[in-house]
């Protein structure tokens, strides 16, 4: 079974042979544990890839986005950074009134995909590929009026929020639909909804800005016939149940905020959960026990023939031997559910 018949199978709860492995490396990772990183990857390969950005016309951003210093995104955006490895913030906001709204650019460039390079890399793999595209637009709106302006608009001014959120909608329609014509095997994406205990909003209002955004990108793939994925980090439990009703395949979530016992009592064999191993406390301080008992945790509460990833984040903290312990423990399973193809 190839990686991407195994992650397919996964995610439609077809009794894999084995649970998927897939690791999110930040770049923090690969500066300070560069051996380590190797060692990992030549032991634990991933079953997900991400398509290349390959594009006819180069995206207009300035700086490095993982770099000391500033950075300027696509959309115009700059991000100041005093953490190499990781992501800055957006100290300043590129629509300072709303009448600065006729001036975004869409960055168009992104529409520009070479699909012929994309297709050869799809075809060159036996893994299961995400397409580069990143549909973000609760991020996006945070990051155009800065976060704390934008958590005031969606109170104060919900139409002129409205009508920004749909110039943003509009071209990640383009954007998606650009790479669900390409021979990816998915699409993915994200907005971090949650803080350590709640959301960030209430549900009538997400339910009201955002949901119908996001049922339209699991409408597009779908009607592409590809995989949609989403990441979102905090305490989510709330919107599962909507993503699920939309028919979203696998998320990415921090379920170690909410936990995994509770979740898998209400979503066991819903959808696929894409990891995660707890990177606030398991991943930087956790015994090789308590590792191999939050990997026994997850595969008893989320796996049923499929419906489980091998996932987790090697970023700022981590310890590299409690990534290795993680795989190494999620491959005992290996082959546990296999059955006659």
């Amino acid at each position: 079974m190839t990686s991407r018949e195994l992650v397919l199978r996964t995610l439609e709860m077809d009794k894999p042979e084995r649970i998927p492995r897939h690791m999110w490396t930040l770049p923090w990772a690969e500066n300070k544990y560069p051996e380590k990183v190797k060692i990992i990857h030549k032991e634990f390969p991933d079953d997900i890839v991400y398509a290349p950005s390959s594009y006819k016309i180069e995206p207009p951003v300035k700086g490095d986005f993982y770099a000391i210093g500033q950075y300027i995104d696509e959309w115009g955006c700059e991000f100041t950074n005093i953490h190499g490895g990781i992501v800055g913030e957006v100290k300043e906001a590129l629509i300072k009134d709303w009448i600065d709204i006729n001036k975004l650019r869409a960055p168009e460039e992104l529409l520009s995909v070479d699909i012929d390079q994309v297709n050869a890399f799809c075809s060159a793999t036996d893994k299961f590929v995400i397409g580069a595209g990143l549909a973000r637009p609760f991020e996006r709106a945070q990051w155009l009026r800065t976060t704390e302006q934008f958590f005031m608009d969606l109170a104060l001014y919900p139409e002129e929020v409205k009508s920004m959120l749909k110039i943003l909608h509009d071209f990640y329609l383009k954007e998606m639909e650009v790479w669900c014509r390409t021979d990816v095997d998915a699409v993915w994406f994200m907005d971090d909804w949650g803080s350590q205990l709640s959301l960030l909003i209430s549900m009538d209002m997400w339910r009201s800005f955002f949901k119908p955004l996001y049922k339209d990108y699991i409408d597009l793939a779908h009607s592409y016939n590809k995989k949609i994925f989403f990441h979102s980090d905090g305490y989510i439990i709330d919107v599962i149940p909507e993503l699920i009703s939309m028919g979203l395949d696998a998320i990415n979530s921090q379920v170690f905020c909410m936990g995994p016992e509770k979740m898998g009592k209400e979503f066991k064999g819903q959808i696929t959960f894409w990891g995660e191993i707890d990177r606030q406390h398991l991943l930087p301080r956790g015994s090789s026990e308590e590792i191999a008992e939050a990997v026994d945790l997850l595969v008893n509460s989320f796996n049923t023939d499929g419906g489980l990833i091998a996932q987790c984040e090697f970023g700022p903290g981590a310890n590299p031997d409690n990534i290795i312990s993680t795989f190494r423990k999620f491959d005992t399973y290996h082959n546990k559910q296999k059955q006659p193809s």
